[in-house]
């Protein structure tokens, strides 16, 4: 046939890779060198932290290269990886939040078709303020009138109008006669969506009239926040968030609470519903505002870009982990040595979620 390339048999396995074939079959056990020889990772900039020092460990004691690590936010991170499957898209995205069936789904739809769910641990998210200004005692009913869009009129009436409270005294009595001012996280972050979850959803629900909404009426009169300048979208577990609370001492800013403790010298964490963001209250489950921390692994890279199923054994080992790991150190809050188990189980064996989001 002239000079028409010829294949060996079957089809490479990296060519199957990069075509995001879906058919085992075809790509068969033939062994080809990843044409990425590093593990791409995106996501939450809450769980970064944890993910660099898991990277960092994993670089100095393997024989594969340290991992990639870019902080695109949750929502941002999750649309990247479910981008496609191939080289050109992250293996691993790191979350502060549980994947959504909408996000599943477009996984799917991109031929992302075996998810890995890994929990590492659990977070407090953080109402916080400069150490110089006085220290606050929210209410989740508090947090709620202070930064939806629309609350429920202060006349009574069932009913929800704009937003017309401009100081915290005005919503509690109790509380400073200081401007109402909250640096937050933009909308890809996993931290705003807890935040919405968490807070904003049963702060609402503390009004009988709301809480009896329909879905949508209730989640579009529970999410949607301020726009008047009290809500200041600020980036997410970052430095200048720090600075901006130190200027300003009447300001509050929102985080995980690893990113607290990382400032501890310059910031407090606000009391909510009587208790404080403590490592103890979160990991008894006494604080109110507290998630898990993800990460979920692209199933078709295992095997093709080298050093997954390694840099899992190092993320979950006791090492990383148990209550004395070195993550532990750094602010994670571990599981019990039950799920931590059934977890570690979990991603040896590489086993991906249902369609439906769960196991």
């Amino acid at each position: 046939m002239g000079n028409q390339t010829r294949h060996s048999p079957g089809i490479s396995r990296l060519m199957c890779f990069i075509l995001a074939t879906a058919s085992a079959a075809a790509c068969g056990s033939a062994q080809a060198q990843a044409a990425r020889d590093y593990i791409s990772i995106v996501g939450s900039s809450t769980v970064y932290p944890f993910a660099t020092v898991v990277a960092e460990q994993f670089g100095r004691t393997t024989k594969f290269k340290t991992p990639k690590i870019e902080s695109t936010g949750t929502g941002g991170g999750l649309k990247l990886f479910c981008n496609g499957v191939g080289v050109q898209h992250p293996d691993i995205a790191n979350a502060s939040r549980r994947i959504t069936q909408t996000e599943v789904d477009t996984c799917a739809k991109n031929g992302v078709k075996e998810i890995v769910e890994v929990k590492i641990g659990y977070d407090g998210i953080v109402v916080a303020n400069s150490k110089s200004a006085p220290h606050f005692n929210l209410a989740l009913r508090d947090l709620y009138l202070a930064l939806a869009k629309n609350v429920p009129d202060p006349a009574g009436a069932p009913k929800l109008v704009p937003n017309p409270y401009k100081k915290w005294s005005e919503i509690n009595a109790k509380l400073p006669a200081d401007k109402i001012e909250i640096l937050g996280p933009p909308p890809t972050s996993g931290t705003r969506d807890a935040f919405l979850e968490l807070v904003m959803e049963p702060g609402a629900k503390t009004f009988p009239f709301v809480a009896g909404l329909d879905k949508d009426a209730f989640t579009a009169g529970s999410h949607t926040l301020r726009e008047d300048g009290a809500y200041i979208e600020a980036g997410e577990n970052d430095n200048l968030i720090v600075q901006k609370l130190e200027a300003n001492p009447h300001q509050l800013g929102i985080f995980g609470y690893s990113f607290l403790e990382q400032n501890a010298d310059k910031i407090q964490g606000s009391q909510i519903n009587g208790v404080g963001p403590e490592f103890e209250a979160i990991s008894a489950g006494k604080y109110p505002i507290s998630r898990p921390l993800f990460f979920y692994v692209k199933k078709a890279h295992v095997g093709v870009i080298p050093g997954i199923k390694e840099y899992l054994s190092e993320f979950t080992s006791d090492a990383a982990l148990s209550d004395t790991g070195y993550l532990s150190d750094k602010g994670l809050i571990p599981m019990n040595d039950k799920e931590r188990k059934a977890v570690v189980a979990d991603a040896k064996g590489l086993a991906a979620m249902t369609m439906s989001g769960g196991h």
